[in-house]
This record gives C-alpha cells, sequence and structure tokens, in this order.
C-alpha cells in the first residue's frame, strides 16, 4: 500500500470517522520496538546532570522511571491505542558532551516488548518523549532553552508486517 492510499490508514472506518482499530481476529506474536531521541542543552546544565548534583535529585533515574510508567500508559495518552500487557521495558538515558556527540545533552533510548496481537512502537516512542520531557522538568530552573529533538522509531520486531530497522 502507499502511504496516500485511504486503506493505509487504519485507524478510519469507510466513512472516514476515527476508530480503534479491532485486533480481536490478529495472531498474538512476539512484538519488539525501540525508539530513540536526545534533549540538547547548555554545557552547565550537562555538567550538572552528569555530577548528580541537580537541586531535584537524580534526574537520569528519575527520567527512566517516567519513561517506564509512561509506556505503560501510553493507552491513556494516545486515544486510539490498544492497551498492552508488556513484559518488558528498559530505557537508557546517556549524557554526552559536544566533543564525543557533537551536541552537549541526553540521549534516550526506549525497548518495549510484549507478546500481543498489535505492535509497541507507540509505547516507545511515549516512554523516550516523557522522558526527555522529565529532564526538561528537572532541569528548567537552570536552563529553559533545552530542546528536544530526534525522537524518531528506530527499530520494530513481529506482527503480519514483520521488521522496520531505521536507514
Amino acid at each position: 500500500m502507499k502511504p496516500t492510499d485511504p486503506q493505509a490508514l487504519t485507524h478510519f472506518d469507510a466513512q472516514g470517522q476515527a476508530h480503534m482499530v479491532d485486533v480481536g481476529d490478529k495472531a498474538a506474536t512476539r512484538r519488539r520496538a525501540v525508539a530513540s531521541g536526545r534533549i540538547t542543552m547548555l554545557d552547565a546544565t550537562r555538567a550538572l546532570i552528569a555530577s548528580g548534583s541537580a537541586k531535584k535529585g537524580d534526574v537520569l533515574g528519575v527520567a527512566r522511571l517516567a519513561g517506564i510508567m509512561a509506556a505503560k500508559k501510553t493507552s491513556d495518552l494516545i486515544p486510539l491505542c490498544h492497551p498492552l500487557a508488556l513484559s518488558h521495558v528498559a530505557l537508557a538515558l546517556e549524557v554526552v558532551d559536544a566533543a564525543s556527540a557533537g551536541f552537549d545533552g541526553v540521549i534516550c533510548s526506549a525497548t518495549v516488548e510484549t507478546t500481543g496481537p498489535t505492535g509497541v512502537e507507540m509505547e516507545a516512542l511515549t516512554a523516550v518523549q516523557v522522558a526527555l520531557l522529565t529532564v526538561y522538568d528537572m532541569c528548567k530552573a537552570v536552563d529553559r532553552g533545552m530542546t528536544i529533538t530526534d525522537v524518531k522509531l528506530l527499530e520494530k520486531h513481529g506482527g503480519k508486517s514483520g521488521s522496520f530497522v531505521s536507514s
């Protein structure tokens, strides 16, 4: 299917009305998705996070928990997402500097897994976004110019459509 084909937009019925896709007849398969993103910031903010001396506490630890919680709550946030029984959620947050990565900030990746009739791409993307928003929230007192960028699906596996790996 081409992306412009109306049948490619499964969240719309024949009349163009939004609906939750019926996945009741789909086979339960092992599903896995990985997403990533980054938040850029001032070097001083990056150093504050790296040293663990932010006033609000362990920025990366809190962000990791926020991302895990967000993955579990994705269907409460995205109207047409199915509630899923997630079997695994892992977030990796890495503080990087301009010398090593070309920017000062934090890189976040999320891996989400389940066995079921629908994928976990939205859960992985939501986990990354909320983790990065949490970094922003915890550091905004010292750096309101932080920017969340490059949030994307890196890969997904399982289901009838098979695997996708971002190029």
